[in-house]
């Protein structure tokens, strides 16, 4: 008996869909939209985002309050838990503080008062000025593969930048990874 599944309308009507490679963002590509911002503001946005792997919904939650020395306090995570904290490097916590103090926020306040489409359009728009096509999550992506080859573990990435609770999570945003890197890994590996 034939499958009916086998059918040529049927097997058009329910292919599994292909999936489409994520281009990863490049060091240089990412560097240059943050240094060509002008406005402070959408520099830290850009930097918080690239540098210490915020979702661009965690970013505009983040209150004066919620921010001590290097570590962010993220209420209502993606992960559902009741808080999880954010890492950040010493220059970006640095011109952080520089702006609270600068705009004078205070406690409650939110530090980014603007709404996820505004958030969205601006990282849209400083990555045209680049000709590149960017958006929030693309920062966030560039976040993970610039950690993960640069030789951090993949339970730092995964635990600790992108908070996840599994690393098969994580795996899935990791960007494919080409011959030429993966030469120049084996080879820092075991040597030339």
């Amino acid at each position: 008996m034939r499958n009916p599944c086998n059918a040529s309308l049927l097997s058009k009507s329910f292919k599994a869909p292909k999936q489409v490679p994520h281009k990863i963002l490049e060091r240089e590509t990412v560097d240059e939209m943050i240094y060509n911002t002008t406005k402070q503001r959408d520099r830290l946005i850009l930097e918080l985002q690239a540098r210490c792997g915020l979702r661009i919904g965690e970013l505009l939650k983040i209150r004066v309050s919620d921010v001590s020395d290097r570590t962010i306090t993220l209420r209502e995570p993606k992960s559902g838990k009741e808080t999880e904290r954010a890492y950040m490097p010493e220059n970006v916590s640095r011109k952080l503080a520089e702006y609270i103090k600068e705009k004078a926020i205070q406690g409650e306040a939110r530090i980014f008062p603007i709404c996820y489409s505004t958030a969205r359009s601006l990282v849209k728009g400083l990555g045209a000025k680049l000709n590149v096509h960017v958006s929030p999550h693309d920062l966030w992506r560039y976040s993970v593969t610039y950690a993960s080859r640069n030789g951090v573990p993949l339970e730092v990435v995964s635990k600790v930048i992108l908070r996840h609770q599994d690393l098969k999570t994580t795996q899935i945003y990791l960007g494919r990874i080409s011959d030429s890197e993966a030469i120049r890994w084996m080879g820092n590996l075991h040597g030339k």
